[in-house]
């Protein structure tokens, strides 16, 4: 599978998209805003992105997990893999740091004046629509990459039942099957020891044939 057709691949740009976009608003951020209120606004849009970001990037993590367990089903070895890990941690790593900067730099500013606290009251009230929307289509798109994932694994732990049913009966065949021959084999070796015993009469009654038939003759 080619990485344009790769699951992976697709939630993976669209996740990088979105840590550019948050590494641009935080050096805005960083800079400062011209009033409190676009401030707030920046800490706002980038605390949430840090969260989506996070959250994306555990699912992705959750599909890697499933690839793992059959890496052949999915085309891809273990080298690939660990790639696909370490991108996963390097991402979430800078989601983090930004988070805890934009964190840190709140409550400095809360300590600072008290007219943060108005910053603070808006930085509650303001809405979230974009940042939602967002999510809720990473949401979806993760959503049918870990379906897609489970529907493959449970098609083959079928497919590998049916494989085993066909194998245990082929096993009964064959056991059928020498089991017949074994009676056989016994049959004849019955068989075998009755004509044994049947020649050695026979012998028997030769050898007294020729006694009596000696005899006779002397008498003679």
């Amino acid at each position: 599978m080619s990485s344009a057709q790769d699951p992976f691949y697709i939630v993976k740009e669209e996740i990088q998209e979105s840590i550019d976009k948050l590494q641009s608003s935080f050096h805005q951020w960083e800079r400062g805003a011209s009033d409190a209120g676009e401030q707030v606004r920046l800490t706002k849009e980038l605390l949430a992105a840090c969260e989506s970001i996070v959250w994306q990037v555990d699912e992705l993590d959750k599909a890697i997990s499933v690839a793992a367990r059959d890496p052949s089903w999915y085309g891809i070895d273990e080298a690939e893999l660990e790639k696909r890990r370490r991108w996963t941690s390097t991402a979430r790593t800078q989601a983090v740091s930004v988070k805890k900067a934009v964190v840190a730099g709140k409550e400095l500013n809360l300590s600072g004046t008290a007219s943060v606290n108005g910053m603070r009251r808006e930085l509650m009230r303001m809405p979230d629509t974009q940042q939602t929307g967002k999510s809720n289509q990473y949401t979806q798109d993760n959503d049918n990459f870990i379906q897609s994932e489970s529907d493959r694994q449970m098609l083959l732990i079928k497919q590998q039942d049916e494989e085993l049913d066909e194998l245990s009966a082929s096993v009964e065949r064959i056991g059928g099957v020498g089991l017949t021959i074994h009676e056989e084999l016994l049959a004849q070796e019955r068989i075998i020891d009755d004509l044994g015993t049947e020649m050695d009469t026979t012998s028997n009654r030769l050898d007294f044939v020729q006694v009596i038939f000696f005899q006779w003759q002397c008498i003679k």
